[in-house]
């Protein structure tokens, strides 16, 4: 009997057309991490102050080396909106969806839609956890409503 390899179902929200491109420039590295069920994103090398997944000179320190690091994987919802444009053969969804704007415990920055259909958007303020989407063969990050968390030592990324 020959193992055959499993295929993920189509994503809920959009078409694999729009599937981010995975290569070597520095959106790749996070795509790379959430693909072994890691978050990882960068920092500058000099400050340690959290980049923008494209980032490539520190706004601090203005250095210019980034080491891409796993972060806990969660954060609190910054802004949300509802889209209710509906892209025939791009998007999937029938109904509004939810984008958020999720401040991570470890100071990045990133905009997201939810793991699974939601028919509201989470609130400002409420805790995520953050998962992963699979959009053609890519993992991409997406929220997940979490009970609130509180900050240990051994915590902190």
């Amino acid at each position: 009997m020959t193992a055959t390899a499993r295929t993920a179902p189509p994503d809920w929200l959009v078409d694999d057309s729009l599937a981010p491109h995975v290569d070597e420039s520095p959106p790749g590295a996070l795509y790379r991490a959430a693909e072994r069920g890691e978050l990882a994103l960068p920092f500058c090398s000099g400050c340690r102050l959290p980049l923008e997944p494209e980032q490539r000179i520190c706004d601090g320190c203005g250095g210019d080396t980034v080491s891409w690091e796993p972060v806990l994987p969660r954060g609190t919802v910054h802004s949300a909106t509802l889209v209710h444009r509906l892209e025939a053969g791009l998007v999937r969804a029938a109904a509004p969806y939810p984008v958020l704007d999720v401040e991570l415990d470890s100071g990045h920055r990133l905009i997201m839609t939810t793991l699974h259909p939601a028919t509201a958007a989470p609130a400002v303020g409420e805790n995520v956890t953050i998962g992963f989407r699979t959009v053609g063969g890519v993992h991409v990050p997406a929220a997940v409503p979490a009970p609130a968390h509180s900050e240990t030592t051994e915590d902190r990324s």
